[in-house]
């Protein structure tokens, strides 16, 4: 976890959700009651976002006492108890939604991702993410990624070179595209990996023949085609199979010997897991 990026997250997530106070708690409940609230599950899954809740409750108020039953990567059900905090009652209401929004969404994908993992079970494939994340969650819906097993791509532009179509018809084609690539980092002197995306197993021979990159992105092949493209390259570089790959198919793609499949909608797409907060007398 880095702290920094969870900091700054949570003092934003506050601020846009509080604003100037709470005033439901503020008008309803005596300062300095005293309570305690449980966290349930109400849902079958795979639990992520624990330890940024314990992050959470202790930037609203480090008094808060949080006892955890459940970790990341647990496997839970409905009317599990995932963990309790005791302390201020309006503190605890404060940090509930920011809480259970970001648990619930991170479980969610962690779930996914690890009913992805286990239909690739005994094949040499591995699950990535992508960057079709929702803006100012990167860091949290890549970090569920892996709680759920799952391996983590690119987390920007920043930190790899991935040549897709449009960089390929902009730069003038393949080779070009390669050879600038090569150039500028050898200009700058960043050390970053370079990936390229093929359309077809002709774009595949042109990567082939040309060389200097360290993966090779086939998009939207068929499976006698991403056979094909797998029998090429021979092992010389990193595959990555990617377009139209969903839990149904992605065992068949991952069948055809790729190193690795990106799923968009581990990210973008998933359900929620269902918890909630509820209040405990003391």
């Amino acid at each position: 976890m880095d702290k920094e990026i969870i900091h700054k997250f949570i003092v934003n997530a506050l601020s846009e959700d509080v604003g100037d106070g709470d005033h439901t708690s503020l008008s309803t409940i005596e300062a300095g009651t005293q309570g305690k609230a449980k966290l349930l599950v109400k849902d079958t899954g795979i639990l992520a976002g624990v330890e940024l809740a314990l992050e959470i409750f202790r930037e609203v108020d480090p008094n808060l006492k949080v006892t955890v039953f459940l970790n990341d990567g647990a496997e839970v059900k409905p009317k599990d108890i995932a963990l309790e905090v005791e302390g201020d009652a309006q503190a605890i209401l404060k940090a509930e939604r920011l809480v259970l929004n970001c648990m619930q969404r991170m479980s969610g994908i962690a779930t996914t991702t690890h009913q992805i993992v286990d239909l690739l079970k005994g094949t040499n494939t591995k699950v990535l993410d992508t960057r079709k994340t929702t803006p100012g969650l990167r860091y949290l819906e890549k970090w569920a990624v892996r709680i759920g097993g799952g391996v983590n791509h690119r987390f920007g532009l920043y930190d790899m070179i991935l040549i897709k179509d449009n960089h390929v018809d902009y730069s003038g084609g393949i080779r070009q595209a390669i050879e600038n690539a090569n150039k500028y980092l050898a200009d700058t002197g960043k050390k970053l990996a370079i990936e390229i995306e093929v359309r077809n197993l002709e774009e595949l021979e042109q990567v082939l023949q040309t060389g200097n990159v360290n993966r090779i992105l086939i998009d939207n092949f068929n499976f006698d085609q991403l056979r094909q493209a797998v029998a090429m390259i021979q092992g010389r570089y990193i595959t990555e199979a990617s377009g139209g790959i969903t839990i149904d198919n992605i065992r068949d793609y991952a069948d055809c010997g790729v190193d690795y499949v990106s799923v968009g909608a581990l990210t973008h797409s998933v359900k929620s897991l269902d918890l909630s907060l509820k209040a405990v007398k003391l």
